[in-house]
């Protein structure tokens, strides 16, 4: 009796977020999805490491935060991260799961940049924004923000937050 309580736990969270957000995929979507997975599988298993997941899920053109993945996989340890595999048919629900996470948008992402816009002339400091992206939220390391930062400062070291926010969505 133990066994059947604990064991039926465990199922119910995967098939609930698909079935409330009602995120059904095509059979040739999943077909799509099935050989990107196949790619990053390293070994040839039919499997590929937890910490493949999150960068596997944006191939397919998600956005989960690392935060997401780590909650989505049932919090693992760094070690279960870097050993732990799973095939595609336990993959699917999660990447359902995530397909049904409410995403930003553009207008979402440029009033959180207006903040910043001290002069309210539409453009934000590039350095202040580099502070931003490496000290707030899901952090992103130099090399992450000097890729994404690439070509967008002015001569003066500013941003203008609308064109920014319009190339990163585009990327």
């Amino acid at each position: 009796m133990a066994e059947a309580e604990a064991a039926a736990p465990a199922p119910a969270p995967e098939p609930a977020p698909a079935a409330a957000g009602g995120a059904e995929f095509s059979a040739d979507q999943i077909e799509d999805f099935k050989e990107a997975f196949g790619l990053f599988d390293r070994v040839g298993d039919n499997q590929v490491a937890f910490n493949q997941v999150a960068d596997i899920m944006r191939a397919l053109g998600q956005n989960p935060t690392n935060k997401d993945v780590h909650k989505i996989l049932g919090n693992p340890t760094a070690d279960d991260m870097a050993n732990k595999r799973l095939n595609f048919d336990t993959f699917l629900p999660m990447l359902k799961q995530v397909d049904t996470f409410q995403k930003g948008t553009y207008d979402d992402y440029v009033e959180g940049l207006r903040v910043f816009d001290k002069e309210g002339n539409g453009t934000v400091m590039g350095a202040e924004l580099r502070i931003v992206l490496s000290t707030l939220g899901e952090k992103m390391s130099e090399p992450e923000i000097d890729a994404l930062m690439t070509g967008q400062e002015d001569e003066n070291g500013s941003v203008h937050y609308e064109a920014f926010v319009k190339h990163i969505m585009s990327v």
